[in-house]
Formats: structure tokens, sequence, C-alpha cells
């Protein structure tokens, strides 16, 4: 771990990010799934299980996203 001081002004970037990218990228991703499953006139519970796993796939994706992100913009430095 770094001696440095945590940069808040990073951090505060990143929180912003995280909350933005993520509330669009999950939120698309669901209402994806929810759109397959009316389209596809679908079962309620199947249609739920293609929500959340669409939902668990914009969770991943926002994973890989934060962790660039960090890469890109480091909290501490």
């Amino acid at each position: 771990m770094s001696d440095k001081p945590i940069n808040l002004v990073r951090l505060s970037t990143l929180v912003a990010v995280a909350i933005l990218v993520g509330t669009e990228l999950v939120g698309a991703s669901w209402a994806a799934g929810w759109a397959l499953g009316g389209l596809f006139q679908l079962d309620p519970l199947v249609s739920r299980a293609f929500e959340v796993v669409f939902a668990l796939a914009g969770f991943v994706g926002l994973y890989f996203f934060m962790r660039t992100a960090i890469k890109h913009e480091p909290i501490r430095g």
C-alpha cells in the first residue's frame, strides 16, 4: 500500500462515474432482459430470470469498467 494520501478530487470523480455509469449500464441491461421477456411472451418467472441474468451481466460490466477507471485515475497520488 502506498504512503501517499488519498486525493479526494479523484475519489469523488470515481464515485460520480460509478454512479452514472452503473445506473446506465445496469438499468439498460435490466431493461433488455425485460424487453426480451415481453417480446417473446415468456412466462413471468422466465422473464424475471432473464432480467436477473442481464442485470448481473451489467454489474460485471460495471466491475470491469471501474477496475479500468481506477487504473487510469488512481485514488492515491
